[in-house]
């Protein structure tokens, strides 16, 4: 199983996530105006081709295989064929931006992570209800992994379907472990004993990065909000940070920083220092997605192991997670030909992964047991992890949603968890900075 690094500058999630600034976003959000609808009209000749623009999801095999799925596609009499085109991570708002705002762009396609909500936003997209409807009846829907549809669910249809997953947990390295004579952990007090005893071998038990492009140190802050029953949003899909869930959890990460438990250049560790770490056996725990063993030295992998998710004070088991999604828009030769596509496409997409062109994981449980039936870590990721994760959107609702931007990738994001791994602020103080900062954005 490889994926891209997490927490890279393209972190295929969102647009801000792609490292793409915010007044990029507003242009976006501001290619057309009108309310938003239920369906898609299409664009009336049901024959003409249907584009279908994909992103880099995996290694160059993922191109390849996804074309030739592409173009197998047998449309029925009357449709077009599909037409693929791949966008690059680098520009692919701008692509994206242009291309809507002229209606010259995808009838399908994948993209950042909260895309498909911006341009809901602008009445561009057309809402999958009826296709996910459809499903219900040929076994896809009954097929994906549990809560991920509903991620992608808006008060005015569903926006999109999901398509991948990026996950954020705890790897150890068993080796190491077993040398500190320390267990696994099993919530935030054994954790910190973990800790401890890894220290007295020179090994940091809280291994983050927050560096440049590195935007996994805030995710994992967050995922331990969650872990607590807290989040970053309220249920009026308002920024609510300032919370006692919250406060505890970032009080629990700045007693790591103060112990010695967290590398003091965490702060400033790109992607590439946080996996030299591991390899070079300094990070004992490492907290990052699924795809940690292929970016670090084969002589270490083999001794990392995926943990359980910990149970943090409250009671609670969470942790953050993103749903990748595909999206219809309304400019389309035939809102029936979008759906027709993408129903073969979701049938016959398996070869994405089980032929390890490294896309995220899959979103339905027929791929994820073929293709990883002789991996214990993915199989644990998706079985044990999956289930208790939830979006940004908590701890007010498990959904994506448009305000979401405002903390995915995000200045005050990145200065909230450079200060924290600083140790230099106290928890409530660095939470009162980000609210006020996200109430500005």
């Amino acid at each position: 199983m490889t994926t891209l690094p997490s927490g890279s500058g393209f972190t295929r999630r969102t647009l801000l996530g792609a490292g793409v600034s915010a007044a990029a976003v507003g242009l976006l959000a501001a290619c057309s105006g009108g309310s938003g609808g239920n369906s898609g009209s299409g664009g009336g000749d049901a024959s003409k081709p249907l584009k279908f623009w994909n992103m880099p999801w995996g290694a160059p095999a993922f191109l390849t295989e996804d074309k030739r799925i592409t173009a197998a596609y047998q449309p029925k009499d009357g449709f077009g064929k599909a037409q693929y085109q791949q966008i690059q991570w680098a520009n692919f708002i701008q692509s994206f931006s242009t291309a809507v705002a002229a209606n010259n762009g995808p009838a399908v396609s994948s993209g950042g992570g909260t895309q498909a909500f911006l341009f809901a936003s602008q009445d561009k997209i057309a809402y999958a209800d009826n296709l996910l409807d459809s499903w219900k009846s040929n076994g896809i829907y009954d097929d994906f992994l549990p809560g991920v549809v509903d991620t992608l669910k808006t008060d005015k249809g569903y926006a999109a379907v999901p398509y991948n997953l990026d996950m954020r947990l705890v790897w150890y390295n068993q080796a190491l472990l077993d040398q500190a004579g320390a267990d696994v952990p099993t919530d935030w007090d054994s954790y910190e004993e973990m800790c401890r005893k890894l220290k007295k071998i020179g090994v940091y038990g809280y291994g983050t990065r927050s560096g440049a492009g590195a935007f996994t140190g805030f995710h994992q802050m967050v995922a331990h909000m969650i872990n607590n029953g807290g989040g970053l949003f309220n249920s009026d899909q308002e920024p609510d940070v300032v919370t006692e869930p919250n406060i505890q959890a970032i009080e629990w990460v700045l007693g790591m920083v103060k112990n010695g438990y967290s590398d003091p250049r965490a702060a400033t560790y790109t992607s590439d220092n946080f996996y030299s770490q591991v390899s070079a056996k300094k990070f004992g725990g490492a907290w990052d997605g699924a795809g940690l063993k292929p970016n670090v030295d084969a002589a270490v992998a083999k001794d990392m192991i995926v943990g359980d998710p910990l149970t943090g004070p409250s009671g609670d088991k969470g942790a953050l997670y993103f749903p990748n999604n595909i999206m219809m828009y309304k400019n389309t030769p035939s809102q029936e030909a979008s759906e027709a596509f993408l129903t073969y496409y979701y049938k016959n997409m398996a070869p994405l992964w089980t032929k390890n062109t490294g896309i995220g994981l899959p979103v339905l449980k027929s791929i994820a047991n073929a293709a990883y039936k002789d991996d214990p870590d993915a199989t644990k990721i998706l079985n044990v992890w999956q289930p208790i994760s939830k979006t940004w959107g908590a701890p007010g609702q498990n959904t994506v949603f448009l305000n979401v931007t405002k903390v995915d990738g995000t200045q005050p994001t990145i200065n909230f968890a450079q200060s924290v791994l600083g140790g230099n602020v106290t928890a409530k103080g660095a939470l009162e900075t980000l609210q006020k900062a996200l109430e500005s954005a």
